[in-house]
């Protein structure tokens, strides 16, 4: 997802004059390195472990897509392509398509991730609503730098669409997975909202000149600006990158607002921690959350800037880099990210979770600054 717009320039222009400028150009001989190659090993061998786990199982031999180990990977992976010289995705990227895609294509068939029968009332329609803007936003993002949507794509695009809700105080947003697991699957309506504008706004062509999407866009616009006042500091950081595609979601001085408060955050080591973007959250075992840097806020953060229009030499998004560089775990390749939701998960690998995620937005992150 790396569609460049007017936006973006005119926020780089503005940000010119309102961050501090970097000192000239910085060096690099002393700068901390990071691996590629161990990164994309993380990230296949935990892709490879969520498609066999039979925890992630659904029907016609599909399996769920999930907010912290799926998505990051898809948006991520490819990003790795040309440090490790690959001319294509690699099998786990390609057995993810083919299975969004046969997902897609049918949608009608297909049970959902978890239904009303097995879970109670309303799970069902949450998990349409969450998995149609997942799906759009895995195939959309790998059609961007096509410059065309594949019938997939579109279809998927489709399904979101129907399944957008248009009455009552959500009204232009998805209904959202709820159980109670922040930042994914919490109070997380909002964010995949956020993701919902990002995908149409990345959707390469004229996807956006349609009616449809024209009268879509407009209760999502809706919903966004009236609801964003009240949202954590990590949902309105999806916010943000979306208006980078999507004119009309924030101000100018919104802008610079949502960035001077992320930038505030920043810890003595260079890094953010997650804890201090999600307000007055709480964990369901009682112990206190990690206020330790960690890979997903520091990756998040200094991404999401990029996508701004911040450069990477301005000094604290480059201290933030400066962290991921410094802070891959080179015995597996990952970064480590921190439950927001209990201190230890029922298995070694459930628990590494917000390190799947975490690791996937460091690699966002640093390939965007190269």
């Amino acid at each position: 997802m790396k569609a460049v717009t007017l936006a973006t320039f005119t926020l780089a222009a503005l940000l010119a004059a309102f961050l501090f400028a970097a000192d000239g150009p910085s060096s690099t001989a002393n700068a901390p390195t990071w691996s590629p190659k161990a990164a994309a090993a993380y990230l296949d061998e935990r892709e490879d472990w969520w498609v066999s786990w039979k925890g992630a199982a659904r029907d016609h031999q599909t399996f769920c897509v999930s907010c912290h180990t799926v998505l990051p990977y898809a948006m991520a992976r490819p990003s790795l392509r040309a440090a490790l010289a690959e001319q294509s995705p690699s099998p786990q990227e390609q057995r993810l398509l083919a299975n969004v895609t046969k997902r897609v294509r049918m949608w009608k068939e297909v049970e959902p991730f978890y239904s009303d029968e097995k879970r109670g009332v309303p799970k069902t329609v949450e998990s349409r609503g969450t998995e149609s803007v997942l799906n759009a936003v895995i195939l959309v993002g790998y059609d961007a730098p096509t410059g065309k949507l594949s019938a997939d794509a579109r279809l998927a695009l489709a399904n979101m669409w129907a399944t957008q809700l248009k009455t009552g105080e959500a009204r232009g947003a998805w209904s959202w997975l709820q159980f109670h697991n922040s930042p994914w699957e919490g109070d997380s309506q909002y964010f995949g909202a956020a993701l919902a504008a990002l995908v149409v706004g990345t959707a390469p062509g004229h996807y956006r000149s349609s009616r449809e999407v024209r009268e879509g866009m407009a209760m999502l616009r809706e919903y966004l600006v009236k609801n964003r006042d009240s949202q954590i500091l990590i949902n309105r950081l999806i916010l943000l990158w979306a208006s980078t595609k999507v004119p009309h979601l924030l101000t100018r001085s919104q802008q610079k607002a949502i960035i001077q408060e992320a930038l505030a955050k920043q810890q003595a080591d260079g890094g953010f921690s997650l804890s201090s973007f999600v307000g007055g959250w709480k964990r369901h075992d009682g112990t206190p959350l990690v206020t330790k840097s960690d890979g997903y806020a520091t990756g998040v953060v200094t991404y999401v800037l990029q996508q701004a229009g911040v450069k990477p030499d301005q000094p604290q998004v480059k201290r933030g880099l400066d962290w991921l560089r410094s802070n891959q775990d080179m015995t597996d390749g990952r970064w480590v990210g921190y439950s927001l939701n209990m201190e230890k998960h029922i298995s070694p690998q459930t628990n590494l979770f917000m390190s799947d995620a975490a690791t996937a937005y460091a690699v966002l992150a640093l390939t965007r600054a190269q």
